[in-house]
């Protein structure tokens, strides 16, 4: 799958990205706090960087940028221990930034790294 031009990823942003990224962001983390449901909500907090912008993870067409990821026994360990707040902050953070135009870059740069914030998952953007 290759990425939308920029014209369509920023026109998506204007109308539906900015938004809806807070309402997924959000949705996600409180299905983070419950642990029957914490695996839909990361994969919903992997999910943001497309949400904002329509950024597609290359990881899902490129398999030898998978094989870098973490081991899921230290993504488990790491989420239970820091990823579910700390995305919380990180994530709500980006929302403040794309509020502004200045912070909008600040803001995006914030919500690719996400993914890695909430569960070590490297998005590869």
């Amino acid at each position: 799958m290759s990425q939308h031009s920029f014209f369509v990823r920023a026109l998506w942003f204007v109308c539906i990205g900015w938004w809806l990224t807070p309402i997924v962001v959000n949705l996600a983390w409180a299905l983070n706090v419950t642990v029957i449901l914490a695996p839909i909500g990361i994969k919903l907090t992997n999910l943001v960087p497309t949400v904002l912008t329509l950024q597609e993870s290359r990881s899902f067409t490129e398999p030898d940028l998978a094989r870098g990821q973490h081991s899921l026994l230290a993504r488990a360990l790491y989420f239970v221990f820091v990823g579910w707040w700390l995305s919380f902050l990180w994530a709500n953070l980006a929302v403040i930034f794309a509020i502004t135009i200045i912070g909008l870059p600040v803001a995006v740069w914030l919500v690719n790294r996400l993914p890695f914030v909430t569960s070590l998952y490297r998005f590869h953007g």
